[in-house]
């Protein structure tokens, strides 16, 4: 199957990591992928913040790069979301937009992607990924089948951890309370590693784990389901420090 990545600007700038995770995922699977480089921001956080018209000249243009992909694929709920319910307003209707683990589950059949991480993980379901997309368990599914990972259910796992792209902005000390409340439950569960499927959301909390020395790591579901016994393109076994982190 070919498909066209669509990467999201906070990982291509922040996370190179995770782009090359995604690719080497899709590859090992059987995908072609496509990256058309004249890609940029989807205009969520334009959009959000007042600025429609921004938002309408970069929805625009992602129509033009993408529109002749038959299938999109996106590792990014909040950025997916985005695509699929704001672009019709805004007069830039997409081909089919899909969620990373929303394609490996509902498109292509599959949940053994034939991963192997030995880590304690527990996974943050993001506010995009679980209301916006409706995600549901497809990610946990994913991680289940993982070979050597133990995965750890999340206590109040559908709790916002306070970013919200510019609302961490505006609503520092707000944001800042949520994110403790998630860091104080991602503590609870004993994890070695913080998942999710936003990287957003994984730089805010990443944040604070990092700040309080609580050598919690956060990884994207992306470079997990990439990681292999052998190693790879995708993060393996060891926990080296993630590029956008440092």
């Amino acid at each position: 199957m070919r498909v066209a990545l669509f990467i999201t600007c906070i990982t291509d700038t922040l996370y190179p990591q995770t782009g090359r995770a995604v690719v080497a995922l899709l590859r090992r699977l059987g995908c072609e992928v496509d990256f058309p480089e004249r890609q940029t921001c989807c205009g969520q956080m334009h959009l959000n913040t007042g600025y429609r018209d921004e938002a309408v000249r970069l929805a625009r243009r992602t129509k033009r790069v993408f529109g002749k992909s038959e299938i999109v694929v996106v590792p990014s709920g909040s950025c997916a979301a985005m695509i699929r319910e704001h672009y019709p307003r805004l007069g830039a209707e997409m081909p089919r937009v899909v969620e990373l683990t929303e394609f490996l589950v509902d498109v292509l059949g599959v949940t053994d992607v034939g991963a192997y991480f030995p880590h304690r993980v527990t996974y943050h379901p993001t506010c995009h990924s679980l209301r916006g997309l409706g995600l549901g368990g497809r990610p946990e599914t994913l991680l289940r089948a993982v070979r050597g990972l133990e995965l750890v259910p999340l206590p109040r796992a559908d709790e916002c951890c306070g970013f919200g792209g510019t609302f961490a902005v505006k609503n520092p000390a707000v944001s800042a309370a949520m994110c403790a409340d998630k860091v104080g439950a991602v503590l609870d569960t004993g994890a070695e590693v913080l998942c999710a499927a936003d990287n957003s959301c994984l730089t805010h909390l990443g944040g604070a784990l990092r700040r309080q020395r609580t050598g919690v790591r956060v990884m994207h579901i992306a470079e997990i389901l990439a990681s292999t016994e052998s190693g790879g393109a995708g993060r393996t076994a060891g926990l080296s420090t993630p590029e956008g982190a440092r």
